[in-house]
C-alpha cells in the first residue's frame, strides 16, 4: 500500500483534554504520549503553555520522554502566549486566531484588516522564537472564503509552514469541506491541516474529504475526545484512510485498541460497545445469516480483517441466531446436538435474549441443555 503525504497530528493531549470534565494527570499524559509515539503517530499537540508552570513542566516531561513524534504547542496570537511557549522544548507552534467575521467582531471586537496584521506579526515573531509556525484559522468553516485565502497568503508570505483549517463548530459536510480545502490548495503553497469537530457526526467524513482535496495534515484525538461532540477519532481516520482512500499513515493499527482503552480509562469516558473500530462489539455477530456467511467465507461479512487491529470475529447467541450457530456453540462445549434439540434450545436462547437483553453465558447454555435433557427423560 502506498504511503501518501498525509501526516497525523494527534491532539488528544490538548483538544482532547478540553473535553468537559476531562483532566489528565501528569502520569496519564506521559503514558498517552508514550503510547501514541509507540503506535507511530508522527506529531503530537501536547498542551497550552500559557496555562501556567505546571502545564509547561508537563510539556517538558513529554519532550524528554518521546523522541520520534514532532511536538506542537497551542497558543493565541498574543505576546503573553508566545512568551510562555518560548520555555517549551518543542519544534512546532500553532498560533491560533479567529478568522470568521462573527468571531472577529463578537469575540475580539476587531476587523479583517487587524487580523491580517496580527497574522504577519505573530508568524514572524514565532519564527524569531525558533518555532516552525502553523497558523490556526479558528472558525475557518464560517469565514468568508476570499478573506480566508488572504489569511493563508499572508501566513505564507510571513514564513508559516502550515495553515490549520478549523471547522470549530462542526458545521461542514464533506462537500463543503472539499470545496474550501481545494480552494486553499490552489491558492497557496502551504501545508494544510484539517481540524474537524463532530457536532453533526461528520468529523471523520470531513477529514477524508479534506485529504482528497489536498490537505497534507489531519488533527485527531483518541476515541474522538474533544470539546462538545469531540474531534475526528484517530482510530477512524487511520482505518478509513487505509481502506477508503488507500493511504497508509504509517500508524500501527494493531495498537489502536490498547491505546483506546488507555485513553478511556484516563479520561473517565468509556468507549461505547458499538463504537466503530475500537468498540467491544464491532466484530461480534449474532444474526444467523451473518454467522453462516462468515463461516463460508470471511469476506462475505468482513469489510476489513479485524486482525489489523489485533482483534478477531466472535459470535454470540441471541434472538437472531440460527440452528447452525447453536450447534456450533454447543459443540465447542463438548455437546453434540441433533436437529430437534438444536431447535428446542434455540427457542430457549431467544426467550432468554428477550427477557435479559443479553447473550447467555456458558453456564446458562449448559443449564438449558440439562433442563432439556431432563424434560426428555
Amino acid at each position: 500500500m502506498p504511503t501518501a503525504p498525509v501526516i497525523v497530528n494527534d491532539t488528544t493531549l490538548r483538544d482532547g483534554e478540553q473535553t468537559a470534565g476531562v483532566a489528565f494527570s501528569v502520569a496519564e499524559k506521559l503514558a498517552i504520549a508514550r503510547a501514541l509515539g509507540a503506535a507511530g503517530v508522527p506529531e503530537l499537540e501536547v498542551g497550552i503553555p500559557v496555562m501556567g508552570g505546571a502545564e509547561r513542566e508537563t510539556i517538558e516531561a513529554i519532550a524528554a520522554l518521546v523522541s520520534r513524534p514532532r511536538l506542537m504547542v497551542w497558543a493565541r496570537m498574543q505576546a503573553l502566549d508566545l512568551a510562555a511557549a518560548r520555555a517549551c522544548r518543542v519544534e512546532l507552534i500553532n498560533l491560533s486566531m479567529p478568522v470568521s467575521d462573527i468571531q472577529l467582531a463578537h469575540k475580539l471586537g476587531r476587523d479583517r484588516a487587524w487580523a491580517l496584521v496580527q497574522v504577519d506579526r505573530y508568524v514572524k515573531a514565532g519564527l524569531d522564537a525558533g518555532f516552525a509556525v502553523c497558523v490556526g484559522a479558528e472558525d475557518a468553516s464560517r469565514a468568508d472564503i476570499d478573506f480566508l485565502l488572504r489569511v493563508a497568503q499572508t501566513a505564507a508570505a510571513a514564513g508559516a509552514c502550515r495553515l490549520r483549517f478549523a471547522d470549530t463548530l462542526g458545521v461542514l459536510d464533506p462537500f463543503g469541506t472539499y470545496e474550501r480545502i481545494a480552494r486553499l490548495r490552489a491558492a497557496v503553497d502551504l501545508d494544510i491541516e484539517m481540524h474537524a469537530h463532530d457536532d453533526l457526526g461528520l468529523a471523520t467524513a470531513n477529514t477524508l474529504a479534506a485529504v482528497r482535496a489536498g490537505a497534507t495534515h489531519i488533527n485527531t484525538t483518541v476515541n474522538g475526545l474533544g470539546e462538545r461532540a469531540g474531534n475526528a477519532p484517530l482510530e477512524e481516520a487511520v482505518m478509513a484512510l487505509r481502506h477508503v482512500q488507500g493511504i497508509d499513515t504509517g500508524i500501527d493499527s494493531r495498537r489502536l485498541s490498547q491505546l483506546s482503552a488507555l485513553v478511556a480509562t484516563a479520561s473517565g469516558r468509556p468507549v461505547p460497545a458499538g463504537k466503530s473500530i475500537v468498540g467491544e462489539w464491532v466484530f461480534t455477530h449474532e444474526a444467523g445469516i451473518h454467522v453462516d456467511g462468515l463461516a463460508k467465507h470471511a469476506a462475505n461479512y468482513q469489510g476489513f480483517d479485524p486482525a489489523e487491529l489485533a482483534r478477531s470475529h466472535r459470535t454470540v447467541l441471541g434472538k437472531h441466531s440460527g440452528g447452525s450457530a447453536v450447534c456450533a456453540a454447543y459443540a465447542a462445549l463438548g455437546v453434540n446436538l441433533d436437529t430437534r434439540a438444536a431447535g428446542c434450545l434455540l427457542a430457549r436462547i431467544r426467550a432468554h435474549a428477550v427477557a435479559t437483553k443479553r447473550a447467555p453465558d456458558t453456564a446458562e447454555l449448559l443449564r438449558f441443555y440439562r433442563e432439556l435433557t431432563l424434560e426428555a427423560a
